[in-house]
């Protein structure tokens, strides 16, 4: 078993006033030549939103973009005619492909959104842009991991072209389980959203950051309450 540890506190952080963001992995003005990707997850930014502000229309190509809301609403618009808000409880995906334009902004003027935003390289360029998004109800990873991303579009959750699996859980204190790996030659990602928890022994806390590989199994332990993204992806680019 291999791992490596990305504490809250070690990542890269830029402050615009209007954008409050935390990133695990080099991106924009945080160049860190130790952490450019874990396999092929290779951005995870923990963003805040202010009230009524975002990013404008912006091009990307050929990877694969997840957007995880943790509070607030998140207003989406992109080139192919897609509009959608996506909230707590949802997941958004969209497979860059051979180029789209899209915007994203805090649809609430009086709040902060808060989100997750996810990049893996895809396992095939030159696909057609696509976008979805999907529901998720929360009682349903209470005390178990609720998938919400695959390879399939006939697994549960939003698809991706890569061989990776996103997972969400919402422990209580005490609770323990394992997670098996699901393809040979992945490893795991694992990223505290609240809370304390023991995966393979490591402690971690709030944010904390924990990549695991060459092992078929994670152990898990919730050390108080506690809610956990873990992300099953290829180690191989």
């Amino acid at each position: 078993m291999q791992t490596v540890l990305h504490t809250a506190d070690s990542r890269g952080h830029a402050s615009h006033g209007w954008l409050n963001s935390y990133h695990t992995f080099s991106f924009a003005g945080y160049s860190n030549p130790s952490r450019v990707h874990f396999g092929v997850l290779r951005v995870l930014n923990d963003d805040t939103v202010a009230g009524g502000m975002g990013f404008g229309a912006h091009p990307h190509d050929n990877m694969e973009i997840i957007s995880i809301p943790l509070s607030g609403d998140l207003e989406h618009k992109d080139n192919m005619g897609n509009h959608g808000i996506i909230r707590r409880g949802d997941v958004q995906v969209m497979s860059a492909g051979t180029g789209v334009a899209h915007s994203e902004k805090n649809h609430n003027k009086d709040q902060e959104v808060k989100f997750l935003q996810i990049w893996v390289f895809p396992n095939k360029k030159g696909v057609p842009p696509r976008y979805a998004q999907q529901s998720f109800r929360p009682e349903d990873r209470h005390n178990q991991l609720q998938q919400v991303l695959s390879p399939s579009p006939d697994d549960a959750g939003v698809w991706i072209h890569q061989d990776a699996w996103f997972s969400l859980g919402d422990f209580d204190p005490g609770f323990s389980t394992e997670y098996a790996v699901k393809k040979a030659g992945n490893g795991v990602y694992a990223f505290v959203l609240e809370g304390d928890v023991t995966i393979n022994g490591q402690p971690l806390h709030r944010r904390d950051g924990f990549g695991i590989w060459d092992t078929d199994t994670l152990s898990i332990q919730a050390d108080s309450q506690a809610q956990l993204l873990l992300m099953d992806v290829p180690m191989s680019l």
